[in-house]
């Protein structure tokens, strides 16, 4: 696949709409994982005194599950279902990235049963890791 850089094209396979979007990038995507960007930006909603909060890194992490399932039913050319955060085992924060960053997070599928996918996520800046954690997202029926 070809890498989609462009905001407005990202937003189509989400369920978020703005001023709730926190991926703008789809770098690559493959049945079992996907790499996805952002770069905050000062009127994000979860900006605060310069930095991205840590609720907006954690839904910036289920945002990039979202779009590997958004991607998935645009290529079977179906609308994607919203999906929700169902459990998070553990979220680990090392680092809070400031405005104007761009965050890269690579999403791995490890398992993917009716409806219920189970990933770990790792967020980088600057090719270094900041968060990671392992969740599990619910597709609403």
């Amino acid at each position: 696949m070809e890498p989609i850089l462009e905001k407005n094209k990202v937003e189509e396979l989400l369920p978020q709409k703005f001023p709730f979007v926190m991926v703008d990038s789809l770098f690559s995507y493959e049945e079992t994982a996907l790499t996805s960007g952002f770069t905050i930006k000062e009127d994000n909603i979860f900006a605060d005194n310069g930095s991205f909060a840590e609720a907006g890194l954690i839904e910036h992490m289920a945002q990039s599950v979202a779009l590997h399932t958004g991607y998935n039913f645009f290529l079977k050319k179906e609308q994607a279902p919203t999906g929700y955060i169902g459990s998070i085992k553990e979220i680990v924060i090392h680092e809070i990235p400031k405005i104007n960053d761009k965050i890269v997070t690579e999403v791995k599928i490890l398992q993917e049963f009716m409806g219920i996918t189970l990933v770990d996520i790792s967020t980088k800046l600057n090719d270094k890791e900041i968060a990671f954690g392992q969740m599990k997202t619910v597709l609403a029926k």
